[in-house]
């Protein structure tokens, strides 16, 4: 494929990534081009900005979680029928995984031959934003950084000194960005705030950020850059090929969409699927089991709505190619799962912020435990290992799990190198998974239970019945598998 690309990328954290990203999709959309964002990481609340800049589905692209050979088919798929792509970084330009490049902006740039812009705040320096970006374009001749966006430049005499000084190193400026406050998007403890919880103000500061950015960056010299980026040599990820390949005779063991980063199993899970789905559905009645959707599907539910906000889209997409029908469910305002759920997805979000809201919804919550004493499928992540919980900072939650839980001012965060504990609904035993932590809560179990995983010397999450919890997030394009042994089991 050859779509039109570029990474926007900075020297760290806090340089206005998003805001530069998230402002060039929405202004170039505003131009009448189809515009695919993608996030690098595995950060899920940037790409809910990108969702709404574009129109269409937010994409992360993440070698570290999905393993470096999935990353252009992922992107070839998410930009398919795109005008242009343009790809937000993570951190700092080179900042990887521990002391490597692994998963770094410039790991992603160099997997999709892709040029990068360095956004750069201005805001206390001179003509040593000069030594600072050519210190970025000389580090690895092998990344292509080919432009410069100044942010938060002072005044228009700042922005000359800014400009004579790159342009003594040949290094293009494409927009230079006054300090702007207004068009700040409100944050708290795990970041910005996301984007369904803002609703009309998000779809105001999106609109603001393509003014801004439309006034202050060079568009057509944006467009011109990202058209230098040469065919992508990469067949389109697709959900239903990887699925199918699961299922052919001899090729589980031997397909790389079946094996997660660095080699490790990630669909042992779903080899075992076929039989093991089968005996979960034996002996157990779901309320409404066998209307199912009415086309002879399973109905996976996926929570959504302000509360979850954290679910990969090829999360989706996997469990449709596997077979199943899946609905949203809103736990903030649903009184009742689906008609005729099978399994239930609970992903991450901030259920510690709509504590009370969602232990308000006791039709829910009551629903929710229903369909987990049954022995259904229920597999959470973070947020919904929180929501599972007997209760969370003091209030009811569902009741499934015999643990509660809290907020704590500790912040949790990174990969996890994970051994799947015992076998579950989600997992063979002993199945390696490459996943991401990220939360400032903790669980305290009440009755001992059988773990989830084993990371870092220590035993995590919860798995009983049909059960599946945990703050572990997993992408699911790496772990195809985990979607295939799901619906088997719905």
């Amino acid at each position: 494929m050859n779509v039109p690309r570029l990474v926007v990328a900075a020297p760290a954290s806090g340089h206005g990534k998003t805001t530069v990203a998230t402002g060039l999709m929405a202004a170039l959309a505003a131009r009448g081009l189809a515009v695919s964002g993608h996030k690098a990481g595995p950060d899920y609340i940037d790409p809910g900005y990108h969702a709404l800049a574009t129109g269409r589905p937010a994409r992360n692209l993440d070698p570290v979680l999905c393993g470096a050979d999935t990353i252009a088919p992922l992107f070839a798929h998410g930009a398919a029928g795109a005008d242009i792509a343009v790809v937000e970084g993570v951190m700092g330009l080179f900042d990887g995984r521990g002391t490597t490049a692994e998963g770094s902006t410039a790991h992603i740039a160099q997997l999709l031959g892709a040029p990068v812009v360095l956004v750069v705040d201005a805001s206390a320096q001179g003509r040593s934003v000069a030594a600072s970006v050519l210190g970025f374009k000389t580090y690895d001749p092998d990344v292509w950084l080919t432009g410069v966006i100044l942010n938060r430049v002072g005044s228009d005499r700042h922005e000359q000194i800014l400009r004579d000084a790159l342009a003594g190193i040949g290094m293009p400026v494409l927009g230079a960005l006054r300090r702007d406050d207004g068009v700040a998007v409100p944050s708290r403890h795990l970041g910005l705030v996301p984007a369904a919880e803002r609703e009309g103000a998000a779809r105001h500061a999106v609109d603001r950020l393509a003014a801004l950015i439309t006034e202050a960056v060079d568009l057509d010299a944006v467009v011109a850059l990202a058209r230098t980026a040469g065919p992508l040599s990469a067949t389109p990820w697709d959900p239903a090929s990887v699925i199918m390949t699961l299922l052919l005779p001899g090729q589980q063991q031997s397909h790389d969409h079946d094996r997660g980063p660095g080699g490790a199993t990630g669909s042992g899970g779903a080899r075992a699927a076929e039989g093991t789905g089968s005996s979960l559905r034996k002996g157990r009645a779901v309320a409404g089991e066998g209307a199912g959707s009415g086309t002879g599907r399973p109905v996976v539910a996926v929570a959504g709505g302000a509360a979850f906000t954290f679910c990969y889209t090829e999360t989706v997409e996997l469990l449709t190619a596997a077979g199943a029908d899946v609905v949203t469910v809103d736990p903030l305002r649903d009184a009742e799962l689906p008609a005729g759920t099978g399994a239930l997805v609970l992903g991450g979000g901030f259920p510690e912020v709509h504590a009370s809201d969602l232990s308000a919804n006791e039709p829910l919550r009551a629903d929710v435990a229903r369909l987990a004493r049954s022995g259904a499928p229920v597999v959470a992540e973070c947020a919904g290992l929180l929501y599972l919980a007997r209760e969370l900072d003091g209030l009811p939650m569902c009741g499934v799990l015999d643990a509660t839980a809290r907020m704590t001012p500790r912040l949790t965060l990174g990969y996890r190198d994970a051994v799947a504990a015992g076998s579950s609904v989600l997992t063979q035993a002993g199945t390696a998974v490459r996943g991401h932590e990220f939360h400032r809560t903790t669980v305290v179990p009440g009755n001992p239970a059988a773990p989830a995983w084993t990371f870092g010397g220590r035993k995590e999450g919860f798995v009983q019945g049909g059960v599946h919890a945990s703050y572990l997030h997993l992408h699911w394009a790496g772990y195809p598998g985990l979607a295939r042994r799901l619906v088997a089991a719905a």
